[in-house]
């Protein structure tokens, strides 16, 4: 037994109405190409990055401001 492939939730559509709503799922399939890769990670934000955070240099003790 095979599922439909569309199924009506609300409503009533007549054979006409139905049949555009699939035309246009199909041209709107048929346009959009299928990636060839998994899209890359972005890179994450220096505002998330906590190694950044931490001070790489401090100030000699003698220099204050006052």
């Amino acid at each position: 037994m095979s599922l439909p492939l569309v199924t009506v939730l609300r409503g009533r559509p007549t054979a006409e109405e139905l049949a555009a709503v699939i035309a246009v799922l199909q041209t709107r399939a048929a346009a959009t190409p299928l990636p060839a890769q998994a899209p890359a990670r972005p890179r994450p934000s220096p505002w998330n990055d906590r190694a950044s955070a931490i001070e790489t240099q401090r100030l000699p003790r003698t220099l204050r401001y006052t």
